[in-house]
């Protein structure tokens, strides 16, 4: 059996994070930069007037100090948080949108949270009705994305560009190279563009669709490079088909295997892309977590790793307690350490924190070519 927290990096199911760590004027300190979607979203849309995807409400937030809905989507701390105390930090640094240029000059500044809750590796994910159905009630009424420049979502484009303005900020308060040396990025994102291909039933091949999946990846990958990027911590996408939001889809209550042939060929296709981008630059570094192997391994066989539900999730209503997000009215779990899931799409603190100890400890099976924590030291 593999050791327990090998197998839960998988935990950050159906989910995106991406974590930046640059070296800050301290050298014993790092700033942290994190990137992704909503398992890493720490506030971001809580500045989003007309997002349908936040969570600054109860009982989001109930194991969190003093019971606050923060704006993460999980009953407490998410993986973002718990990577950032393995890098000395008390949780994830705040919201990029909550900084302001006073926060860049402090001595304890520690970087900034760019994830917002839908985002994908294309612009358009998060910010058409299909996509946003997830958020509200996902199996009934479609939402209408509004127009303008209104945002449902920051994508990751507009995440990369935050980072580039924080990274020209810094530079010119700390002056050199300092802000991006010896930088590491762990990035992990896809889920949102899958689910939004499959249930949109596209008539584009799936080889064609996952093929400009890669394009995007690589071009966003690309620009990190161009702002100074050269260690990469990726993470691929769980079996996504196993979301308590998914499997009310199927009339047995299993998991939707054609989502998670779609995360099955994702990871394939960005193993080959990594590959590829280390012998075009030879002073990249990086690892890859294979999530989906991880994830089937746990709900598979969870009770060894303390979960005695991982089909059902923690707060909601009604069929798996999937039918709805986690809202005030939701009926809410009492052992919540016990669930693998907290709503219908994200895990639990429980779960987001053995995630974290996998992805900085991990093993050969599940990590490759090493883990995060020997990237981060390498």
């Amino acid at each position: 059996m593999a050791n327990k927290s090998w197998v839960v990096l998988s935990l950050v199911l159906c989910v995106a994070v991406a974590v930046a760590v640059v070296s800050a004027s301290d050298p014993g300190l790092q700033l942290i930069f994190v990137l992704g979607d909503s398992t890493a979203d720490v506030g971001t849309n809580n500045f989003l007037p007309t997002s349908m995807a936040r969570a600054d409400f109860p009982h989001n937030g109930i194991d969190f100090p003093c019971s606050k809905p923060t704006g993460r989507f999980s009953n407490g701390l998410n993986s973002a948080d718990f990577l950032a105390q393995m890098l000395g930090r008390k949780r994830s640094p705040p919201p990029f949108l909550s900084l302001n240029a006073t926060s860049l000059r402090k001595k304890r500044f520690s970087g900034a949270n760019f994830a917002s809750g839908g985002s994908g590796l294309l612009d358009k994910t998060g910010k058409t009705s299909l996509t946003l159905m997830k958020f509200g009630t996902p199996m009934k009424t479609p939402v209408v994305a509004p127009s303008g420049n209104q945002k449902n979502v920051v994508s990751l484009t507009d995440q990369i560009q935050q980072f580039a303005t924080v990274k020209k900020n810094l530079t010119a308060i700390k002056g050199g190279r300092r802000v991006t040396n010896k930088s590491l990025f762990f990035i992990s994102i896809g889920s949102n563009d899958l689910f939004g291909y499959y249930h949109s039933n596209s008539s584009i091949p799936k080889e064609e669709f996952l093929s400009s999946l890669m394009l995007a990846y690589e071009n966003h990958l690309k620009s990190l490079i161009d702002l100074g990027a050269r260690k990469f911590g990726i993470i691929s996408v769980a079996p996504i088909g196993c979301c308590p939001s998914q499997r009310i889809h199927n009339t047995t209550g299993g998991c939707l295997e054609g989502l998670n042939d779609l995360a099955i060929a994702f990871h394939a296709r960005l193993d080959a892309l990594m590959l590829k981008l280390s012998s075009e630059c030879k002073d990249i570094k990086y690892a890859l977590g294979n999530a989906f192997e991880m994830t089937i391994n746990v709900i598979q066989n969870p009770f060894p790793f303390n979960f005695t539900q991982v089909e059902a999730a923690c707060c909601g209503a009604g069929k798996l307690n999937a039918e709805s997000f986690c809202i005030p009215s939701a009926k809410l779990c009492s052992n919540r350490d016990n669930y693998l899931f907290w709503d219908l799409f994200h895990p639990t603190q429980a779960a987001s924190k053995l995630a974290a100890v996998t992805l900085y400890t991990g093993g050969a099976q599940f990590v490759t070519p090493i883990n995060f924590a020997q990237l981060a030291k390498a």
